[in-house]
């Protein structure tokens, strides 16, 4: 009988915090598997399900070789979602979890310029967006292509230090590696040897470190919005006809990779005015403080504004 092959390890969040990168990464790595599709979002169920069922997640690492002891997969949902790490403890006993965080005024002006990017928004103000999050939590003003309103609630994905609260409530800290992107911008190299010590992997001598999934824009959005409908109608066939076979979003997946490749372009984005930036800071103070107290680490670097 063939061998089932599962995750051991999970890189749950938080968006818009370099997880593409380091997935990316480690799926060079002769000795780790990483999900083919990053962003399953399987286990979030009260957010959203990128893969549905148990038999497609499973397929996504059945292409792991026995030198690959490490296998994972990366979701940066699971950490805001309420459901995910207690589903994932319930089947894998004992896995382990990358936690990536940034200053998250940062953090929520970036993953703005993010759904911006997948149409999952339609307010291209980032202020007006921050200010409509009580009514899109009732769900108002939310754009069709949004599956779940929470998604647009920039304030709450921010609490950052909430949710890894939440975290070691469920999961031993020793099971837990975090990460700040102003690390791994200064020294990804010690960040990343960090990483190989953690998953108790050898170091493949890994000196590159380019940055996967920066802001950009395209240049033409139509083809873009092609692939959603046609991602959107192969799931519709899939779940009508039962097809079990990840094909059709293997289909999809091409489309969009090939997308990125012609019609990405990097576009240096405005940054914040001072009274937005301001604001935002006083929002989020007492869940900085909540992040030191959880990491003995100083964050004043964070409210000065500087970063």
């Amino acid at each position: 009988m063939e061998e089932v092959k599962t995750p051991n390890f999970f890189i749950i969040g938080a968006p818009k915090c370099g997880t593409t990168s380091l997935a990316a990464w480690l799926g060079e790595h002769p000795n780790i598997y990483m999900s083919p599709i990053k962003e399953p979002w399987f286990f979030c169920r009260d957010i959203y399900q990128g893969i549905k069922t148990w038999e497609e997640y499973l397929q996504l690492f059945q292409n792991a070789n026995p030198k690959q002891s490490r296998i994972g997969e990366a979701s940066t949902s699971y950490l805001f979602s309420r459901v995910a790490v207690p589903a994932i403890e319930e089947k894998f006993q004992g896995a382990s979890y990358i936690v990536m965080v940034r200053n998250p005024v940062e953090m929520a002006y970036s993953l703005h310029e993010q759904h911006m990017r997948d149409f999952r928004e339609d307010i291209t103000d980032f202020e007006k967006a921050w200010r409509m999050a009580p009514e899109r939590r009732a769900g108002k003003r939310v754009p069709r292509n949004c599956p779940n309103p929470v998604l647009l609630d920039y304030p709450s994905w921010g609490k950052i230090g909430e949710q890894l609260e939440r975290l070691y409530s469920l999961v031993r800290r020793e099971r837990v590696l975090l990460l700040f992107l102003d690390d791994i911008k200064e020294n990804p190299r010690r960040e990343y040897l960090k990483v190989m010590n953690f998953l108790k992997v050898i170091d493949d001598s890994r000196r590159d470190f380019p940055t996967y999934n920066p802001a950009r824009e395209w240049r033409l959005k139509t083809p873009v919005k092609a692939a959603q409908i046609l991602r959107w109608k192969a799931g519709r066939l899939r779940e009508a006809i039962g097809i079990k076979s990840l094909g059709l979003k293997w289909l999809v997946l091409s489309y969009d990779v090939l997308n990125e490749a012609l019609n990405a372009r990097k576009r240096p984005r405005m940054p914040m005015s001072t009274n937005l930036r301001q604001e935002l800071m006083d929002f989020f103070t007492q869940d900085i403080r909540l992040l030191e107290e959880l990491t003995d680490r100083d964050l004043s670097v964070w409210m000065d504004g500087s970063r």
